[in-house]
């Protein structure tokens, strides 16, 4: 009888300590590839799919002259990075393209990142320097997004997502990226997808 309650014990015990295990471990909930990509950013570099490679990223769609969820959005990226910052994961990037690539230049999109005060500048990439038509292509095919000029104003109607990126360069998972952002959920899913990485 005494052998049998140690054995339960232990059965109980292991139970637990697996299910601790396991719930650090990040499950993908989408497996789309990232299509291959070569962009300028805000400091006049070049950043492509392939440099990006073996780091997690969290990447999103905006543009400076964005008169509604732009600016919410990117603060809310800052937020993200915060709580990246405390829990003492360093191996990333934020990645953000422009839907308003004609509009926004390196300078522009340096001065716009700047207004949010980012704690970590050296870890965010903002993209441009391609065609319109070309970003709307890429937003849907990679991201399964929406990226479409509104012929009625100087406006781009864009979708308000994070996309968590991995390693591999595959998009698996997104998040509300205006309101109620889970900001520790994202951090600490990029920070569990990290660790699976090693």
């Amino acid at each position: 009888m005494m052998k049998r309650k140690k054995m339960f014990i232990l059965i109980v015990l292991s139970a637990i300590i697996l299910t601790a295990c396991n719930s650090s471990k990040f499950k993908a909930e989408t497996d789309w590839e990232v299509e291959s990509f070569s962009h300028e950013s805000q400091r006049g570099e070049e950043v492509s799919l392939e440099n990006l490679k073996g780091k997690v990223w969290l990447t999103t769609f905006i543009f400076t002259n964005c008169e509604t969820i732009c600016p919410p959005m990117t603060m809310n990226m800052t937020m993200v990075q915060d709580e990246l910052i405390e829990l003492g994961v360093t191996d990333y990037k934020i990645v953000a393209f422009s839907v308003d690539p004609e509009v926004d230049t390196p300078e522009i999109m340096a001065d716009f990142l700047a207004k949010f005060n980012p704690p970590d500048e050296s870890k965010w990439e903002l993209l441009s320097g391609y065609d319109p038509e070309y970003m709307e292509q890429f937003a849907r095919d990679s991201f399964k997004a929406l990226v479409k000029n509104d012929p009625s104003s100087n406006q781009v109607v864009h979708g308000q997502s994070f996309y968590l990126v991995d390693q591999k360069g595959v998009v698996v998972k997104s998040y509300n990226g205006y309101l109620e952002v889970p900001k520790e959920e994202i951090a600490s899913d990029m920070q569990a997808l990290i660790e699976q990485g090693k």
